[in-house]
């Protein structure tokens, strides 16, 4: 029920800005770098993964911008559990609904809300891959802040972006949340 209500949302965002002058899509890709915070386990290692979706551009008047984006994500951590070494794969459709503050120069500060719906999750731990997705809570909620800079005369920029989680990933008892940082490259179609 959450995912059906996530997805229309979505939709409705999305055309909701496809109404506005000066929309564009485009697509984006990247690296990420997240951890799952986990007060149960002291050192955590940072995830390293690839990003890579759709975006959506739209001037709102002024210097202000919105931009939905629809992103498969890479994420999870690597920690060591009772002596063992534990790699935790976490794969995401997240979609954050970003809002942007326009510099004339190309470069925006940007901040919004994303949420995430958990594809698949496993561990790896020696040899052994574990499906735990039935560990972990199908929603994940968080929010994101950043900067990015769009050469008009090409259409190219690039984004970097930390994202918080807001929300406890994990079913059992222990609080998790994801964290991590993104760097990417995007295109926009007839950027204006």
């Amino acid at each position: 029920m959450k995912s059906t209500i996530t997805s229309v949302l979505f939709v409705f965002l999305f055309v909701g800005a496809a109404t506005a002058q000066h929309f564009n899509i485009g697509v984006k890709g990247g690296l990420n770098a997240y951890t799952t915070s986990n007060e149960d386990i002291s050192k955590v290692e940072p995830k390293l993964g690839l990003h890579l979706g759709l975006i959506g551009h739209a001037h709102l008047g002024g210097q202000l911008a919105f931009q939905p984006e629809l992103v498969f994500s890479m994420q999870g951590s690597k920690y060591t559990a009772g002596g063992t070494d534990v790699n935790l794969n976490l794969n995401y459709i997240n979609i954050p609904l970003i809002v942007q503050y326009m510099y004339d120069n190309g470069f925006r500060l940007q901040a919004g809300p994303q949420i995430g719906i958990l594809a698949s999750a496993k561990t790896k731990i020696n040899s052994t891959v574990l499906d735990v997705k039935d560990d972990f809570e199908t929603i994940d909620f968080g929010i994101g802040v950043g900067m990015s800079y769009v050469n008009p005369a090409t259409d190219f920029g690039f984004d970097i972006r930390y994202n918080h989680g807001l929300s406890n990933i994990t079913k059992d008892a222990s609080n998790s949340f994801n964290r991590g940082i993104q760097l990417g490259v995007f295109y926009l179609i007839d950027h204006n």
